[in-house]
């Protein structure tokens, strides 16, 4: 790695943080070896906040379904006449839908309001499910907008009865169609819908 990639990672490192400063560093990597590497992306969880009365009960987290596109690890991007592609140079760190359900988790943890939260198979006695869909994720280049729409399902455990449902959008714009960009407008944009949804469900559905 040259000793210019590293001043610059140091100096906008300095002022940045989450997806954008990993993105960064990952960039700084890739600078030292082949250039066709893609660039690793991570969203972010909300942040902590203190317990506010008693917990409520307790949840378990699906894994978000969606359309085949939303499967993968990569960055969509939705041009105006409809057509979906990948957005060259960047990939998530993880699967889409196992990356999105992470985040939900580890926010509903954050904000401390509810006895437990945990995944299908932990073997963790719940009262509520949590099912979700991945309706959009990507970067509408039309618009310049990053685009997450998330449709909710609160099931009881016991009878499967949905309780409550409710769909939370958020649009962010982005100056530009590349993928450090991109990453950073979904991000911003998923933080949004992460707020709503978890206020959501603390307040019952």
């Amino acid at each position: 790695m040259s000793p210019s990639v590293i001043t610059t990672v140091r100096a906008l490192g300095a002022r940045r943080s989450g997806p954008v400063l990993a993105a960064l560093l990952a960039l700084a990597v890739g600078a030292c070896g082949s250039g066709a590497v893609p660039t690793t992306f991570d969203l972010t969880a909300l942040p902590g906040a203190a317990r506010s009365g008693a917990a409520r009960r307790s949840i378990v987290v699906a894994e978000p379904v969606g359309l085949q596109p939303f499967e993968a690890d990569r960055i969509i991007v939705r041009e105006p006449g409809g057509a979906v592609s990948y957005l060259g140079g960047g990939q998530w760190a993880d699967r889409l839908p196992r990356l999105v359900q992470t985040r939900v988790i580890q926010s509903l943890e954050n904000a401390n309001r509810l006895k437990s939260v945990s995944r299908p198979g932990d073997k963790v006695a719940a009262d509520t499910v949590l099912i979700t869909e991945l309706r959009a994720f990507d970067i509408d280049a039309g618009r310049r907008e990053a685009v997450v729409d998330l449709s909710a399902k609160l099931l009881q455990e016991s009878s499967g009865t949905v309780v409550a449902a409710k769909v939370f959008q958020a649009r962010v714009p982005v100056a530009e169609v590349n993928a450090a960009v991109a990453a950073n407008g979904l991000d911003r944009a998923l933080s949004q819908v992460l707020a709503d949804m978890v206020r959501w469900i603390n307040a019952g559905g």
